[in-house]
């Protein structure tokens, strides 16, 4: 210990002279380091030297915009190696779209630092020590709730996801977001890497925290044991190419190989078994909506089975909608979802930045009303969330009816192998976590998982395979503290840290004010 104590302090002096452009390069560099702690690498260990080398620069910066700034290159280079995968989506397009490849990332990286740069500033006014940590973590947790619906919202990559790592250990160490959400445990894991900042009581502090942590993931996971609902949900994996996904000529083709995967699953299952399945979002090329066909086709396919398929549809005013169909087999839809947070650029264009980027021809998708429960005869009501509604807490459930399980479907074609769809996977386990309820997931090209209400996995398709998985629905649990509370659990804790780290600068001050008189 005394030998890693005395190679920190070495690295923190280095650090702590360092000024102008070479302060913002530390910085860059450490923001860069921090996200290989992200899904799929979760090299959490990093964060040791990230978030104490930030701590250190925001204590030697002069004042709190040089703070800003250097909390702002911290920030622009975690989102630069974080966020990379989003090239994938522009080379899909690239004849189109070839000269946002060297903006689209950058750019974003650039608005999401700022959301680091606010509480690097903050934590600037706190005296060292634990009060900077806790001023730290308070304002950067805010500022992730901030982002969860600032210019639309993009919560994506916040800290507390570095824990949903595959297996055991990721099982336990996610269940406290049931508390506090994913944003809870990023509060935690900041005051956790702060670490080698802080002396031996501050040590003692984290080590006891951590023991807490694991201790109440270890009891959850041992209360809580797998129990099924007898339900069957058959995941449909076609691994369709975002390129040839809406090639009118492939049509055909494609809807075939999404009945013939469904016949052969559904053929596999127990005779009398209870089952629905799944196809991912937009599958269908066909509208459902007024294609009988279609419909009678998936029906004949699912034999006997409820089928929840994506496709798009057009409402009454002919707008397209980026919906979910239940469709019973007698052919006729039981239940439809829109979805409502749509992918601003991909699904539609915000008024505020008159720029496309991946909008469809047809004009942009209108959203739906909101989180809603699809319920239809013969399987537990559900939760639906399309794609990118799975990434935000505490929005993915109609509280006024409480689904029994959570589906969503997603379509991750735009973005390769690459570590977005990983991310994407982490996120939605999160969601599962967090509201106590299991999470089946079709995802076009991968991955198609499913979780128990307490984020444990229950089986996987890979990326980029053609396949189907059946799983037995496991049952929900009882409402999550998190559930019945949402975000205000997460933010009364941040604010509770910042309070109590500022007003430590703030005592500091009167007293040296009071001694100078």
């Amino acid at each position: 210990m005394s030998r890693l104590h005395a190679a920190w302090t070495a690295f923190a002096s280095r650090l702590a002279v360092l000024a102008g452009w070479r302060a913002d390069l530390a910085a860059t560099l450490l923001g860069l380091l921090s996200a290989a702690a992200l899904p799929p690498v979760h090299a959490i260990p990093v964060l040791l030297v990230a978030v104490p080398g930030l701590l250190v620069l925001i204590g030697a910066a002069r004042g709190p915009l040089m703070a800003a700034r250097r909390g702002w290159w911290f920030g622009w280079g975690a989102g630069l190696l974080g966020l990379y995968w989003i090239t994938e989506a522009i080379l899909v397009r690239a004849a189109e779209f070839w000269w946002l490849v060297p903006i689209a990332v950058p750019g974003l990286a650039a608005v999401l630092a700022v959301f680091v740069a606010i509480p690097a500033a903050i934590a600037w006014f706190a005296a060292p020590g634990w009060p900077r940590v806790l001023a730290l973590a308070g304002g950067w947790t805010l500022a992730d709730l901030a982002r969860q619906f600032v210019l639309t919202g993009f919560p994506w990559n916040p800290w507390g996801s570095v824990w949903a790592m595959p297996g055991l250990a990721g099982d336990v160490m996610i269940q406290p977001a049931a508390l506090a959400s994913v944003h809870g445990l990023t509060l935690a894991t900041l005051l956790a890497a702060s670490f080698p900042m802080l002396g031996r009581r501050g040590r003692a502090g984290i080590a006891a925290l951590l023991v807490a942590w694991a201790g109440y993931g270890a009891f959850r996971l041992a209360a809580d044991p797998p129990r099924e609902t007898g339900l069957q949900v058959v995941l449909i994996q076609g691994d369709i190419a975002e390129g040839l996904k809406w090639n009118q000529a492939l049509a055909l083709r494609i809807f075939a190989r999404y009945l013939a995967l469904t016949h052969q699953a559904v053929g596999q299952l127990p005779p009398g078994s209870r089952a629905v399945v799944v196809w991912p979002e937009t599958a269908s090329p066909f509208l459902l909506q007024t294609d009988k066909t279609a419909r009678e086709e998936v029906a004949r396919a699912a034999d006997g089975a409820v089928a929840l398929v994506g496709a798009v549809r057009f409402d009454r005013a002919n707008h397209p909608r980026n919906s979910l169909f239940a469709v019973e087999p007698d052919a006729s839809v039981a239940a439809l979802y829109d979805k409502h947070h749509l992918v601003p650029f991909g699904e539609y264009v915000p008024s505020w930045l008159p720029l496309a980027f991946a909008v469809d021809k047809i004009g942009g998708f209108a959203p739906g009303a909101g989180p809603s429960t699809m319920s239809v005869p013969g399987i537990p009501p559900a939760g639906a969330l399309i794609c990118y509604e799975a990434i935000f807490p505490g929005q993915v459930v109609d509280q006024a009816a409480r689904p029994e399980w959570l589906v969503n479907v997603t379509n991750d074609a735009w973005f390769g192998d690459s570590a977005g769809p990983r991310q994407h996977l982490a996120a939605a386990r999160m969601r599962a976590v967090e509201e106590g309820l299991p999470l089946m997931r079709a995802a076009n090209t991968g991955i198609t998982a499913g979780f128990d209400a307490n984020g444990r996995e229950l089986g996987r398709i890979g990326l980029n395979q053609t396949g189907t998985l059946t799983v037995a629905l496991p049952a929900p649990l009882g409402p999550t503290l998190f559930s019945r509370f949402g975000l205000w659990i997460p933010l009364g804790m941040a604010l509770f840290a910042l309070g109590l780290g500022v007003s430590r600068r703030r005592l500091h001050v009167r007293v040296a004010d009071t001694s100078n008189r």
